[in-house]
């Protein structure tokens, strides 16, 4: 979870790349009516630029293109891979950490009847609430936490989240912005909450030297443009290789059920593979609680 009093700008990025993908990228498998309605009226202004493949002349706008773009690529398998773990694992209550901008609440009919509890930090989630007015149907349970602080499971039972029934977690973009030792403490109170048959589908990034100099380019690409980057504030503080998020997982009693990277995801979408050392990167797990 990002360390800053400001709403987080990487869910606006993410949303933004959903928003680009509805029902154009891997249509039939994909699509998020939510997100463009999520978005304010000038984070729209990229999108329609990927939306009409309408790349822009002048430099600042052309990077702007480029990030959402890169985004949608990246968004579309990762949605697709939770998305589908969430269906095969029917729970009467779904718990998305660092939920950002995430629209499932209102986009998944299958979690109409569900319980959907919205886990963020309290800037987020002020913001997420004015932009999330208008939306169709009951939305979501908001519980406003600081990973790096708060107490997890004190907060949901205060938010009326019943331990004692099965829970489908959603911990999506999130792990790369705790430290190790953030990412063991969410994971023990997601256990401690945990009823039997209760499922975790966590994405989490691998150690790789190309990611680094990767996200340092795209930051050097921002600062072209005379902005900032949003990784300036909001830089990754862990990766994990599978085997060892596996062990973590085991060790707070969750047994790993799937496995994939998001490269594999990709072609098994028949998308264009832009940028196959990412997708490889980027893993969704999926474990299952004893």
């Amino acid at each position: 979870m990002p360390r800053t009093p400001q709403p987080s700008r990487t869910a606006v990025l993410v949303c933004q790349g959903r928003a680009a993908a509805d029902g154009l990228v891997a249509p039939g498998r994909f699509a998020d009516p939510t997100a463009v309605r999520l978005l304010r009226a000038d984070e729209r202004e990229a999108v329609e630029w990927v939306r009409h493949a309408a790349a822009p002349g002048p430099w600042r706008q052309r990077v702007d293109y480029e990030t959402v773009r890169a985004n949608a690529e990246m968004i579309v398998p990762r949605t697709v891979a939770i998305d589908d773990a969430v269906r095969a694992h029917p729970s009467s209550q779904v718990v998305i950490l660092g939920a950002g901008l995430d629209g499932r609440a209102w986009r998944m009919a299958e979690l109409a009847g569900a319980t959907v509890f919205e886990v963020d930090q309290p800037s987020s989630q002020r913001d997420k609430r004015e932009r999330a007015e208008g939306l169709p149907g009951s939305g979501p349970t908001f519980v406003a936490v600081d990973f790096g602080r708060d107490r997890l499971a004190e907060a949901l039972a205060v938010a009326g989240h019943r331990p004692g029934e099965p829970t489908t977690w959603i911990w999506e973009g999130v792990v790369p912005y705790l430290t190790r030792a953030e990412v063991s403490t969410t994971l023990a109170a997601i256990a401690a909450c945990s009823a039997p048959d209760s499922r975790l589908i966590v994405n989490f990034q691998l150690p790789g030297k190309s990611l680094t100099l990767g996200r340092l380019v795209a930051r050097l690409l921002m600062a072209s443009t005379g902005r900032r980057s949003v990784w300036a504030k909001e830089p990754w503080r862990s990766t994990w290789t599978p085997d060892a998020m596996a062990a973590l997982l085991d060790r707070h009693g969750f047994t790993v059920t799937g496995d994939h990277d998001l490269l594999d995801t990709a072609r098994a979408l028949d998308l264009p593979i832009r940028r196959a050392t990412s997708l490889a990167h980027s893993r969704v797990m999926v474990a299952d609680h004893a």
